[in-house]
């Protein structure tokens, strides 16, 4: 049975992740309702993007995303709805479709644009309407109206140079795992088979790729291509974000830690 599952940045401080399962509840009773996650950092772009990437392909075919993720970015928020790999996705129009795929999706309607005299709950009912259709019926025989998405911004991607590769922290999860926004394919483009280092503060370096965290010594820093197929710094047995210094900023338009990469 495909699923209906939510990410947003809503924390779980009050009542908004349960109004929102309430509102949709009341269109598509019957359907179970996943949590990704709630706690993307407030207009973190790249780390919901991640975090979409790394959970979607995980539900059955015909799941219906819903992401309630910086909702009010545009002057005139708008909900859309995308078909990607079987999987379809209502979203606001700010750029973490195209960021999450690493393209342009060919296959979006639009679905709803927020009226000054509506609220949120409206836009939500909206979302609801749409899951409930998408569980009898595709997409194109709805009688909504394609549109093109807004791209995501240039600085939430890596800065690739001949002999550099300069990226953003853009997760780091509860082992203090980070996560840096460059996967294996760019990785291994840039590199064109040539070594690499990646320098830390205290004059610390690491020249190769792991498989696995234990193919270090307890306490060493390693680097190795997660699940998803980006590139994660770790400690075996350590907190890697806590000794290198490196964080997620959640203030808005801030420069957020880098790490660079040097070919050689």
């Amino acid at each position: 049975m495909a699923c209906i599952t939510l990410l947003s940045d809503f924390g779980l401080q009050d009542a908004s992740v349960a109004a929102a399962r309430g509102i949709i509840m009341q269109h598509v009773p019957s359907v179970p309702i996943i949590d990704i996650s709630h706690m993307v950092e407030p207009y973190h772009l790249q780390q919901a993007a991640y975090l979409l990437a790394s959970s979607y392909s995980d539900f059955p075919i015909g799941t219906c995303h819903i992401l309630l993720f910086d909702i009010f970015s545009e002057r005139k928020p708008a909900l859309v709805l995308c078909e990607i790999n079987g999987h379809y996705f209502l979203a606001p129009d700010n750029g973490l479709l195209p960021l999450a795929f690493s393209a342009m999706p060919a296959d979006v309607w639009k679905c709803y644009e927020l009226q000054p005299e509506a609220s949120f709950k409206d836009m939500l009912h909206e979302a609801g309407r749409i899951a409930a259709k998408l569980q009898d019926s595709k997409p194109h025989v709805l009688g909504l109206n394609k549109c093109e998405l807004k791209n995501a911004p240039q600085h939430w991607r890596p800065r690739i140079e001949a002999n550099m590769a300069e990226c953003h922290v853009i997760h780091i999860d509860r082992f203090e795992n980070v996560i840096v926004n460059i996967t294996r394919e760019e990785f291994e483009r840039v590199s064109d088979g040539r070594t690499f280092r990646i320098q830390f503060m205290r004059d610390e370096e690491i020249r190769s790729i792991s498989r696995h965290y234990n193919d270090v010594r307890e306490g060493e820093e390693l680097c190795l291509f997660n699940s998803t197929g980006y590139l994660e710094i770790a400690i075996n047995r350590g907190k890697a974000a806590s000794l290198f210094g490196l964080r997620l900023n959640n203030e808005k338009h801030v420069i957020y830690n880098t790490i660079k990469i040097f070919f050689e």
